[in-house]
């Protein structure tokens, strides 16, 4: 029996074998569930949550039916440059430093500050800045209580626009949507996750 390895040429053409469809995935096809998936963290950088802590944290809020609409993921996304991120129904929380400090200019330390604070974050006033340091349990608190919040704030805002396209309202509704929303939760939060 003679078996045939290479693919067949036709009119100077080589033509494609077996499968030639795109595997569907979160970046290219919308989900009928959200999907939680890990990136390496990146050399020197942490994933201080899982995907345990997101899942819990989720049921935690008591608008998921209003958001969970075009949702597709949420990455745990390598570190380095921002915190987090959103794009088209992909939410990305960046790894966090494995040294746990964290070195924020005065503008916004000053605007997290009451965050900080609540969270018993100690920190140091530098010249240019603040430098910030972090328990594993701190950090977990931030990137959920706030930073996934933030993101979430950013879908709310293009699920809810006229258009569904893209977030027209920006940075200070995302924000809002993260205050407002922490401050529900906070309790419930301390007792489901401890401190």
């Amino acid at each position: 029996m003679h078996r045939k390895t290479a693919p067949k040429v036709k009119d100077g053409r080589v033509q494609k074998k077996n499968r030639h469809k795109i595997t569907s995935n979160y970046w290219n096809f919308r989900q009928d569930s959200l999907q939680i998936d890990i990136e390496s963290s990146g050399k020197g950088y942490k994933h201080f949550i899982k995907k345990r802590d997101i899942i819990r944290f989720l049921e935690l809020l008591p608008n998921w039916e209003e958001i969970n609409v075009e949702f597709d993921a949420i990455l745990l996304a390598q570190g380095g440059g921002m915190d987090g991120w959103y794009s088209n129904g992909v939410i990305g929380i960046c790894a966090w430093d494995k040294n746990k400090t964290c070195f924020l200019d005065k503008d916004y330390f000053n605007e997290h500050r009451d965050l900080f604070e609540r969270l018993g974050l100690e920190y140091e006033k530098k010249k240019d800045g603040v430098l910030c340091h972090f328990t594993d349990s701190q950090i977990k608190a931030y990137q959920l209580l706030h930073i996934l919040l933030h993101e979430i704030g950013h879908h709310h805002d293009r699920i809810t626009t006229k258009n569904k396209y893209r977030s027209a309202r920006g940075e200070k509704y995302a924000e809002d949507y993260a205050i407002k929303y922490e401050k529900l939760i906070w309790d419930l939060y301390f007792d489901e996750f401890g401190y």
